[in-house]
Parts: structure tokens; C-alpha cells; sequence
């Protein structure tokens, strides 16, 4: 069940209020992203959950999903003004989803409200991780993401397609949908497509990072990083960063709604 807009008094400026918000309408989905939720949170953050109303797609496979699951939460979210209550969003869905610029369009209507997605989450990490020389990629679920996500990230960074990016790897993807990670396939058929994908972006070399393209794909760290011990031995691989962008972007929200307070005038 979605939160009801919450009571929370007035909270010392310290607290920061974040909304997990799955924007497909699994639950089944929503459930696995609370059970994985940092454990290292803030004692400072409260972190509450949200699904998308059954009207959006289950799981969000191309651009006419993203499109779809974008309305459809843009409007629940403005006819329960339940964001009035949260400092930030965090928009689980790793894509270049719409959703995330509409929310951050409405800043005004909400207050100082901070709006970051998983995708975007996952990229400033990386680049903040890696060493001079290195690589970092993904593996994602289906063969769309593969274009999809690299002119995200191209747009994302502000450079051209045609310009190279000696830091980025590259996309991989399983063949999956999301919901195949929460049931939809046997799950040794989840982890061969995933080992495969794995295996193919470290194949590209002086890869140091990867990042798991898809919420579905959180509590796999330890399968990616065995790919890694396969290819080039255990200490390369406990060398190897696997990011989940939940974790990831629970982190950067918390920093960035602090910032907001910090460096604003209100």
C-alpha cells in the first residue's frame, strides 16, 4: 500500500524525507527495493516507498512504457499531494525516464524538493569511483536499454554521440525484463543471462566498475563480482565496484538535500 501523506511534525533541519518511488506497478517489486534499502542509511533519513497505480505498466520494457508510467504517476502523485511531505524522490527505474525531469519541473509546487533517478545516481558514482585509466559499464535487461541508455548517458554528461568516451565501457544486456528478476523466469536462467551479460562488458577491458541496470537486479552484487574471480582472478574482482543505484541514490539524495539547505538562502 502506498503511504497516506504522513504527519511527521517539524522535523529539525537535519532530517532528511525520501520517497523510494518504483514507477511501475509491481509490488512485488516495490516490496524487494524496501527490503533492500541501505542498510547503512542515516539515522538522520526516512525512507518510505511507493507504487505506481495498477494503470501503469508492470514493468517498464521501452519508451512507450516510460511515457505510459510517467502520466500515470505525475497525476497520482499531484492528486494526493504526497510529495509535500518528502525533501526528495528517488525515481527507481534505471532508464532516462521522464519522470524524473516532470517531478523536478514542479519544485515550486512542492517546496525545495530534490529529484534524482537511479540512472543518473548510478553515473555520478561511478565517476567519482574510478581511478585514471578506467573503465565502468553496465548490464542491463533488455536489448532497447542498450541504445537507449548510452544516448542517456551521452546527454546526461552534455557530449555528442559522435564523441568518444574513454570512460565509459559500455551496455550489456540479459535479454530479461525486469519482472523476470522477480519471478517472471526460473532463477537459474536469471543468473546464466546475467553471468553472460557480465562477462561480455568485462571482456572490454580495464572495466573497474559496473553498474546493475535494472532495480530488479539488486542483492546480484556477489554473482557479478564472481564472473569477475572467474575471469581475472578473486583480487581483481574484490577490486571490482557493483553498483546498485537504490544504494547509490539513497546516498547522493541524502547529501544533496542537505546541500539544498546548506547553500540556499531558505
Amino acid at each position: 500500500m502506498n503511504p497516506e501523506p504522513l504527519e511527521r511534525g517539524d522535523f529539525d533541519k537535519r532530517w532528511n524525507k525520501i520517497l523510494v518511488l518504483n514507477p511501475n506497478s509491481s509490488k512485488a517489486m516495490t516490496h524487494g527495493l524496501g527490503q533492500a534499502l541501505p542498510k547503512d542509511i542515516s539515522e538522520w533519513t526516512i525512507a518510505d516507498t511507493y507504487t505506481a497505480p495498477e494503470s501503469s505498466p508492470e514493468s517498464i520494457n521501452n519508451g512507450e512504457d516510460l511515457l505510459r508510467s510517467a502520466d500515470e504517476v505525475d497525476s497520482d502523485v499531484n492528486s494526493t499531494a504526497i510529495l509535500k511531505k518528502y525533501d526528495a524522490v528517488l525515481v527507481v527505474c534505471f532508464s532516462v525516464h521522464p519522470l524524473v525531469g516532470m517531478l523536478a519541473d514542479r519544485e515550486g509546487q512542492y517546496g525545495r524538493l530534490v529529484v534524482l533517478g537511479i540512472f543518473e545516481a548510478s553515473i555520478l558514482t561511478c565517476l567519482s569511483l574510478l581511478r585514471p585509466g578506467k573503465k565502468w559499464g553496465i548490464v542491463t535487461t533488455g536489448k532497447f536499454w542498450e541504445e537507449h541508455l548510452t544516448q542517456g548517458i551521452n546527454h546526461f554528461l552534455g557530449s555528442s554521440s559522435r564523441d568518444a568516451n574513454t570512460k565509459f565501457a559500455g551496455v550489456e544486456s540479459t535479454g530479461l525484463n525486469a519482472g523476470d528478476f522477480h519471478g517472471g523466469v526460473k532463477p537459474e536462467v536469471v543468473q546464466q543471462k546475467l553471468r553472460e551479460a557480465t562477462a561480455r562488458l568485462l571482456e572490454r577491458g580495464d572495466v573497474e566498475c559496473i553498474v546493475m541496470g535494472c532495480a530488479g537486479m539488486v542483492g546480484l552484487e556477489e554473482m557479478i563480482r564472481s564472473v569477475a574471480a572467474e575471469k581475472f582472478g578473486p583480487e581483481k574482482a574484490n577490486q571490482l565496484f557493483v553498483i546498485d543505484g537504490v544504494a547509490a541514490g539513497i546516498r547522493l539524495l541524502e547529501a544533496m538535500a542537505r546541500d539544498r539547505r546548506a547553500f540556499s538562502k531558505t
